[in-house]
């Protein structure tokens, strides 16, 4: 519980990321652990939280990284993951981006369009180098999440439709700088419904028989992220039921022998290992409810004002009786509103408050709107 740790920090200027490192590796053994049973491999998502301490703990386990640019991929090479273990992804690779990656000799890019692979062909050609290449497909599942996070229904600007996929073979065929090596899928972010999970196997396998009618048979299989967690219970349930998740695919998965199967793991990771502390600026009184103005806003952490996203909030100073409050930032925006109706202990100017499950896209996601500056980050061990 933080309440019984805030000495430990409780003079550290606010606002700031809290990191709880002992979680985290808590956290990475019992991926590690359940991945390794059925050995699948784990690239972690640097989208998730590129913080660099975070980043040294993750490849500290042996996993590889998920990059979506340029900045991600030079990041986690400089914090040790190995170029080999790198995947480049994202919608919009810019040639600057792919230059480097190629340069680098990244283990692969997970291509979303027959017009980047050209591209990478061309760019690769200029470099006297051969790209590996994995073809993002979207498969046309829901996966039952919010529409922003969202990545695998062809209204989704990500991935090759299925219908393409002649044509993006006929492509690869004549590209004379590119090695196809797999194939990828990602069907979106806090994913909670594992079911979608069979859904997706069975998609893929299907996928894959069409590949193996065409004697088509790929050494690796990437099946992305998205596993959800508990934004309600963080201390209940610090760590997401892996077991259950790497299960799901070992039961349903129709591999082809020799094949590799990768993940790309983020927010499941690193979500609750972090939380956003903020202190009271103002208790500010209103006609229907009172204002609970923090010290940290929307710029600090962006999830609830940007797709209405639930973080717990917790008053760790007061232990008064309780009462309803809009817990609010100071940013210049009406949207600046982490909660309403929140209840909390009777809050005072100066008291702490902490939100849960920052771990993921809270630091990453921050700006510095207002000129504000940028939180720091502490981490207890």
């Amino acid at each position: 519980m933080l309440k019984d740790r805030i000495a430990e920090w409780a003079t550290v200027p606010t606002p700031f990321y809290l990191y709880d490192l002992s979680l985290l590796r808590q956290t990475l053994q019992a991926a590690r652990e359940a991945s390794a049973k059925y050995n699948y491999h784990i690239h972690y998502a640097l989208k998730a939280n590129s913080n660099k301490a975070i980043l040294k703990l993750i490849n500290s386990y042996g996993f590889g990284a998920d990059c979506v640019s340029g900045n991600e991929i030079k990041r986690a090479i400089k914090k040790g993951f190995a170029p080999e273990n790198v995947v480049f992804a994202g919608v919009g690779k810019s040639d600057a981006e792919i230059n480097f990656a190629l340069q680098n000799d990244i283990f692969c890019f997970n291509c979303e369009s027959s017009q980047e692979i050209a591209v990478i062909n061309e760019l690769a050609q200029k470099q006297n180098r051969t790209a590996r290449i994995a073809l993002r497909i979207n498969p046309n599942v829901d996966a039952n999440t919010h529409k922003h996070i969202t990545t695998g229904l062809e209204e989704n600007k990500f991935g090759i439709n299925l219908w393409e996929l002649e044509t993006v073979l006929l492509l690869v065929h004549e590209c004379t700088h590119i090695n196809l090596i797999g194939l990828h899928f990602h069907i979106g972010s806090q994913i909670t419904d594992l079911s979608v999970y069979r859904k997706l196997c069975e998609r893929v396998n299907e996928i894959q028989e069409w590949f193996i009618a065409r004697n088509i048979v790929l050494p690796h299989l990437n099946l992305g992220g998205g596993l959800g967690v508990d934004y309600y219970h963080p201390d209940e349930n610090p760590i997401p039921d892996f077991e259950t998740y790497f299960g799901i695919f070992h039961q349903n998965l129709k591999s082809q022998p020799g094949q590799q199967i990768h993940f790309e793991l983020g927010r499941s990771l690193v979500a609750q290992c972090g939380s956003l502390i903020s202190k009271v600026l103002y208790v500010k009184k209103g006609l229907t409810t009172n204002f609970a103005v923090l010290d940290a806003g929307m710029t600090e952490l962006l999830r609830p004002m940007l797709y209405q996203a639930y973080h717990k909030i917790e008053n760790l100073t007061s232990q008064l009786p309780e009462e309803k409050y809009d817990v609010v930032g100071p940013i210049c925006e009406s949207t600046d509103c982490f909660a309403k109706e929140v209840t909390l202990p009777e809050t005072q100017r100066h008291d702490l408050f902490a939100l849960r499950t920052a771990g993921a896209y809270g630091e990453v996601m921050a700006s510095e709107y207002n000129l504000r500056n940028k939180a720091k980050a502490v981490y207890l061990q």
